[in-house]
């Protein structure tokens, strides 16, 4: 018996709604809660693994919790009370379209799915188109906090890459920086400043391409890179 036009219209709405909630539906595995769970003591965390392991999508999950003050009951990691400035970036401008904007916003040729990535649909205020790649945004304004009384106020994410350079990096105070790729040192470092005046954050989530670098260094105990250089 063929399903009713009723029906169809249902499953069609549940689907929306699912893939406009993608943070509501979001379970991390072990890995992932640790990391998560190690920003309570620690401003500067890496999420170092293959490919295909959740790094980014980690990433992206907690980024969209501190963008729209959305913690589920389970989250033991760092907590922003207020809106917040945030940052995430690749390597190139198509690199962060195609991984982190994608991951926290939807498809990035697709405008009309913008809205099924991490940031829930109902939280995005406004995009701002970026000048280089197609489909790159410059920034997003996200709804944070709000229901009953509550007055919501908003977040600003903004999208960088490091082949613009450390210049682009520089003056703006944020609370948190995420490098999805490896960084290069200074680039590292400047991020890392812009979140002093706020005892913000920085997250890494990257699949080691460069060995020992000073970044992936930066991250490691003594016994570990000794323990490392003798294997």
């Amino acid at each position: 018996m063929p399903a009713s036009a009723e029906y169809l219209a249902l499953l069609a709405e549940l689907d929306r709604r699912r893939r406009g909630n993608q943070l509501a539906a979001y379970k991390p595995y072990k890995r992932q809660a640790e990391f998560h769970a190690a920003g309570a003591a620690n401003r500067e965390r890496l999420f170092m693994a293959g490919n295909q392991l959740g790094k980014t999508r980690a990433g992206g999950a907690e980024w969209a919790m501190h963008l729209t003050g959305r913690y589920p009951q389970w989250w033991q990691g760092k907590i922003f009370e207020t809106p917040v400035r945030l940052w995430a970036a690749g390597v190139t401008g198509e690199g962060t379209r195609d991984n982190p904007q994608r991951v926290l916003v939807g498809p990035p040729q697709r405008q009309a799915e913008w809205g099924t990535g991490m940031i829930p649909a109902d939280a995005i205020v406004d995009t701002i188109m970026g000048r280089g790649a197609p489909g790159a945004l410059d920034s997003v304004v996200v709804r944070h906090g709000g229901g009953g009384d509550v007055q919501a106020g908003e977040s600003v994410l903004s999208f960088k890459s490091f082949e613009k350079g450390r210049e682009k990096w520089q003056g703006e105070t944020l609370h948190g920086v995420w490098f999805d790729e490896e960084p290069p040192l200074d680039i590292y470092s400047e991020g890392l400043t812009r979140t002093n005046a706020t005892d913000g954050i920085t997250i890494v989530t990257f699949t080691p391409l460069l060995g020992m670098s000073d970044v992936v260094l930066l991250f490691l105990s003594a016994g570990e890179v000794e323990s490392m250089g003798k294997g």
